[in-house]
């Protein structure tokens, strides 16, 4: 049973200078990518009532409030159902934020990125950091009390001392979650050709992790993920469903979705998904390997760790016995560690993640 629906708006102001999503710096093809977008709900969605839903982008908050309402009439879903929606601090102001409660949504997801001006521009974003927290207060004025923000460690002319500063801004604001990701320059950004000065290395990188996390954790943020931490009750319900391997709707350009023991990602070049939005860039079936696979690679990235006793019985293994070499070699480096229900990766581990996961992939 499907209980999640993501849903991809990939129209933006202005593209960030580190930004690979698939997102369009303008309007013009709005309209028509709205009901290219309802067409596809229609014609996929098979009316289970949604426990999560998901407005990524891109900048969904670009979208007018009519845009929205005919988005969520498509869909069915409970008042305690978690609809969050991405926005992006010169978007909205207090009217807006109003309305989209009013529609149900419950749940927002701030792309902050940073709370210094100079840094803020030195990226492409087109708010200042008066103007983020700002956008929070108007947030909880009208009723928002489930509020993530996004930061980036690891961006040009940061050190350990102005990432602090914006950690600090978290208690100034006091929201509920935090999405903290290092900067990553891939192919496709602006950033690729035209590599800024004064970026960290990896090792000053590697630190301003480990700070942010004892920080947050300080001051009462759970590291229940990765890249997340969230004050207690108030984890993302939407990607818990990611990480525990569950199924999902993506809709839109360049979604990806998971139904059925099959993972398939949209057409991802916009003008081809208006002219068939159920033609598919990528369908891969989920066989049992890669079934096993994928719990114990999305399991690790909860601190949690893995529950071995299901994945035993959900796979009919013995995980000890199949993986003993590898828990031991990571083990021993202290990279992984025994749980009350299975294993986590230690904070060293999740600084080399890929070298763990890529072993029990390869086993």
């Amino acid at each position: 049973m499907i209980k999640s629906a993501y849903i991809h708006i990939p129209f933006c102001n202005r593209k960030c200078n580190y930004c690979t999503f698939v997102s369009y710096d303008t309007l013009t093809l709005k309209n028509i990518y709205i009901d290219s977008l309802i067409n596809e709900i229609k014609d996929n969605y098979n009316g289970e009532i949604l426990d999560t839903i998901y407005f990524g982008g891109g900048t969904p908050s670009i979208l007018s409030i009519n845009d929205f309402r005919l988005i969520l009439n498509e869909l069915k879903f409970k008042p305690q159902s978690e609809i969050t929606v991405e926005i992006n601090p010169e978007t909205v102001d207090r009217a807006y934020l109003e309305e989209l409660k009013t529609l149900g949504v419950n749940r927002l997801s701030i792309g902050i990125q940073a709370f210094d001006n100079e840094i803020l521009k030195l990226i492409g974003r087109n708010h200042t950091k008066e103007t983020a927290a700002l956008v929070v207060k108007f947030a909880k004025d009208v009723g928002f009390d489930n509020i993530s923000i996004d930061l980036i460690y690891g961006l040009p002319k940061q050190d350990l001392s102005k990432l602090k500063e914006s950690l600090e801004q978290i208690l100034n604001i006091d929201v509920k979650h935090v999405s903290l990701y290092g900067l990553k320059i891939e192919e496709g950004c602006s950033f690729y050709n035209n590599k800024p000065e004064f970026l960290p290395e990896n090792d000053d990188q590697a630190e301003m992790y480990i700070e942010s996390i004892n920080f947050l954790k300080d001051n009462g943020f759970e590291h229940y993920e990765i890249s997340n931490f969230a004050k207690p009750g108030y984890e993302s319900k939407h990607n818990l469903n990611y990480w525990n391997n569950g199924y999902y709707y993506g809709f839109g350009v360049a979604a990806s979705g998971y139904e059925d023991d099959i993972r398939y990602t949209n057409l991802c070049d916009i003008e081809k998904y208006l002219q068939n939005h159920d033609k598919k860039e990528s369908i891969a079936e989920i066989n049992y390997i890669s079934q096993l696979e994928e719990e114990i690679f999305l399991g690790l990235r909860k601190t949690e760790g893995i529950n071995t006793k299901i994945i035993n019985e959900k796979f009919d293994i013995d995980f000890d016995n199949k993986y003993s070499k590898i828990i031991e070699k990571h083990t021993k480096t202290e990279l992984l560690k025994r749980t009350p229900s299975g294993y986590a990766l230690t904070t060293e581990g999740i600084l080399l993640s890929n070298n763990v996961l890529s072993d029990f992939i390869e086993a």
